[in-house]
Formats: C-alpha cells, sequence, structure tokens
C-alpha cells in the first residue's frame, strides 16, 4: 500500500505520516516554529530562549516566582460575553525593588498586531501595579 497523504475534508488518508509532517513544519501566522525545551513547548524559539536566561537569573537570585503563561482577565464576562484573557509569557518578582514583573516576548511583527496592542493597552491600564515588559 502506498502512502498517499492529502486531505479528504474529514482527515488524512494516512494519519501516521500526515502528524510526521505537521509535527515537523507547524509555524505560526507570523512564522514561529514552535521549540520544545526542558519538556516545555514554547511558542518560539526566542520565548524558549528567554525562559532559560529567566532560569539562570532565578538561580543566581536576582528574580524569584518564575511562572509561565499567567492568565490575567482583562474584561470581566457579562451578559452572553465571555470573558477576555490576557496570557503573560514570564511572570516573576524582582528580587532588588520586590515588582511584579510581566514579560511578553513578541518579535516586530507580532508588537504592530492590533488585538495585541488593545491587550497591552488594557492590561497596562487594569494592573498598574504590575510592571510591564515586552521583549
Amino acid at each position: 500500500m502506498s502512502r498517499h497523504i492529502y486531505h479528504n475534508g474529514s482527515g488524512f488518508r494516512d494519519p501516521t505520516a500526515a502528524k510526521a509532517i505537521l509535527k515537523t513544519d507547524r509555524r505560526n501566522k507570523y512564522g514561529n516554529r514552535k521549540t520544545e525545551r526542558d519538556g516545555i513547548v514554547f511558542d518560539s524559539k526566542k520565548e524558549a530562549d528567554r525562559y532559560t536566561e529567566l532560569l539562570l537569573l532565578q538561580r543566581a537570585g536576582h528574580i524569584t516566582g518564575l511562572q509561565r503563561q499567567v492568565r490575567y482577565e482583562l474584561i470581566p464576562a457579562f451578559g452572553d460575553e465571555r470573558a477576555v484573557f490576557y496570557f503573560a509569557d514570564f511572570v516573576y518578582i524582582d528580587s532588588e525593588s520586590g515588582k511584579t514583573i510581566v514579560e511578553d516576548v513578541k518579535s516586530v511583527a507580532t508588537k504592530k498586531d492590533k488585538a495585541y496592542i488593545l491587550k497591552r493597552k488594557y492590561f497596562k491600564w487594569k494592573y498598574r501595579d504590575v510592571e510591564f515588559m515586552e521583549v
């Protein structure tokens, strides 16, 4: 039996081969590839690299409480509308200042995305006691 791979509307004819192809070359709308590091899947190599840097800063005592993908509510649910959330790439406490830092790893293209800009503005307005950084 030959291994033809095509999408027929309801799925791939050979799902095993299709999974392998999709898994090796998955890119998002900005061209980033998912990257795995330490068993964690990141949205980009840049995000994975930043995580490694932050782990080193935490080990050195410069930051504490490093967390990934922390959810912040921007607009609560009301009526038949669902709540709107912002997911921070990284959140940690700066050991020197004691401030909570929210970091978002963004490419130049993503920084221009209108939905992202709006969420960033809502976040900065609602969570004024948190320092927001784009990396």
